[in-house]
């Protein structure tokens, strides 16, 4: 009988510790689910923090390469340059003669690839360094002489002339010029004497640029 009644209160002792043991083991078990739970939250900031940081470097990159795109887009436009135009707009007669140099404002614009040429001053100015090719042409009716120059920053480059033509006079000249951005290139009419044009434009002036360096 004694075996009996201790054999039952060790089984009693064996539940009675088993579920105080429960809740204990319970929670670590939710503890262990929220260890591996922040585990996994922390590694999801840190993927999060390195996509953010590679969106953030893709953003640079391609806004880096939209502003060279559009370098290059300024600099391909600003190597298309070529003028041409003759002296006067619209109808004929002579320009001069002057007590001084002129510069000759030529108005009637053919082409000006870049509005390099100022139709207001008869100045070119260079947009891009490289190398340039000029070349204008002077008319003057029998009789008067006719003179004109070429300058490149207000030094003559070139010149053509005629002195007294007995009939037509005429000259042409060119150059090729290498030029800085800035530079400034115009022809003048030298004092006392004239130059001709009418709507077939024998006064005229052109140039383009040959290569940018």
């Amino acid at each position: 009988m004694a075996i009996l009644l201790l054999a039952l209160l060790l089984c009693a002792g064996s539940s009675t510790a088993q579920d105080l043991m429960s809740p204990t083991m319970d929670i670590l078990a939710e503890l262990e689910k929220l260890k591996n739970m922040g585990e996994r939250m922390q590694k999801l900031e840190e993927t999060l923090t390195k996509v953010l940081s590679e969106n953030e470097a893709l953003k640079t990159l391609v806004q880096d390469s939209k502003n060279e795109l559009e370098t290059v887009r300024k600099e391909n436009e600003a190597k298309k340059v070529a003028f041409s135009a003759g002296l006067l707009a619209s109808g004929t007669g002579h320009t001069g003669p002057m007590d001084d140099e002129k510069i000759l404002v030529y108005k009637k614009v053919f082409s000006n690839i870049g509005n390099a040429y100022d139709s207001n001053t008869g100045i070119f100015t260079a947009p891009v360094k490289g190398v340039y090719y000029f070349r204008f042409y002077a008319h003057s009716h029998g009789g008067r002489t006719m003179a004109v120059s070429l300058l490149k920053n207000g030094e003559t480059q070139c010149s053509v002339h005629a002195w007294f033509p007995v009939s037509n006079g005429n000259g042409s000249n060119g150059v090729v010029l290498s030029l800085e951005i800035g530079d400034k290139i115009h022809t003048h009419l030298w004092k006392n004497t004239w130059v001709y044009d009418d709507p077939e434009s024998y006064t005229s002036f052109s140039g383009f640029l040959i290569f940018p360096l």
